[in-house]
């Protein structure tokens, strides 16, 4: 499998690093063209505040970002990691410059409220679903997520939920939605906890739930054992999709923000040494992200 996900990841990446000159004013339009005129007051620490999921800091990949951004620019990078929901409550009250998450219908309304500009998709990678080896709910089988979970509630086999409006969470309550479930009772968990904690409870418990790639390969033996249902990354259901934002935070609701950091951060994550780096960042390994600057999936468009 491992020899499957490296070809499949090079197919996803071909071609993909024909790089704009920056991210976009809304979401679908590219190059910079729509940068705003005027910029607030530079800050005099050097320091750039990125309210971050924490899939993206605990598979490591935003301190790898975050080095290589502050070595070639020389701006300072503080790291906010939350679940999505909360990075971006964090953005609406200007308490960060940059949000960088991954839930497409949280980010549609955060930029449609005004709050997000200069929207981008820089990377993605998928949901998969782990849980046991001996596999009770039989979802190894199953080709699409919505057969899985059938499989999972039919049998009523546990399912640990992040419960924590993440969006991990937002996608999973998305996937049951599709799916026409509606999960309750005793087999149904929430954990109210971040994915690694959420993981480690899977592994313990013997139950299922829903992950991103990258923090289940970060966690190693901490995980459930088996990766039993993949998404695109390894040609597997689409809707197991999981793309991710980066946008700056308005400074028209926000003047003290540093939209001017904040632009220099979008243009690296997009530019040819971010992208590099998201392509080539490893695990065990293994790789993890896909670089997206070049968007021709149509992952992680929203609606304007």
């Amino acid at each position: 499998m491992r020899t499957q996900r490296r070809s499949v990841l090079r197919s996803i990446g071909a071609g993909m690093l024909a790089l704009t000159a920056g991210c976009t004013q809304t979401a679908l339009q590219t190059g910079s063209t729509g940068r705003k005129s005027t910029e607030p007051n530079t800050p005099t620490d050097g320091t750039i505040r990125i309210a971050t999921t924490t899939s993206t800091y605990d598979s490591g990949i935003v301190d790898a970002l975050s080095r290589a951004f502050t070595d070639n620019t020389g701006i300072s990078v503080q790291a906010i990691a939350q679940g999505t929901g909360a990075a971006l409550a964090t953005g609406r009250a200007g308490d960060c410059d940059v949000v960088f998450v991954h839930a497409p219908s949280l980010e549609a309304a955060f930029v449609a409220d005004g709050y997000g500009i200069d929207r981008c998709v820089p990377m993605m990678n998928d949901f998969v679903i782990v849980g046991p080896e001996s596999d009770p709910a039989d979802i190894g089988s199953q080709r699409s997520v919505s057969a899985a979970f059938s499989k999972i509630a039919t049998s009523e086999t546990e399912f640990i939920s992040r419960g924590d409006n993440s969006g991990t969470h937002i996608k999973e309550l998305e996937l049951w939605e599709h799916a026409a479930i509606a999960p309750s009772g005793g087999w149904y968990l929430e954990a109210g906890q971040g994915m690694g904690n959420v993981l480690m409870m899977a592994a313990q418990r013997g139950a299922y739930t829903l992950t991103d790639r990258g923090t289940y390969l970060s966690m190693g033996a901490n995980a459930p054992p088996s990766l039993l249902l993949s998404g695109p990354v390894e040609d597997g259901d689409r809707s197991l999709a999981n793309p991710y934002g980066a946008m700056a935070v308005n400074p028209d609701r926000h003047e003290h923000v540093r939209y001017n950091f904040a632009t220099q951060y979008l243009d690296f994550l997009m530019s040819e040494v971010g992208q590099t780096l998201i392509e080539t960042y490893r695990v065990n390994d293994e790789p993890l992200f896909v670089p997206l600057a070049d968007d021709e999936t149509g992952y992680g468009s929203i609606d304007e």
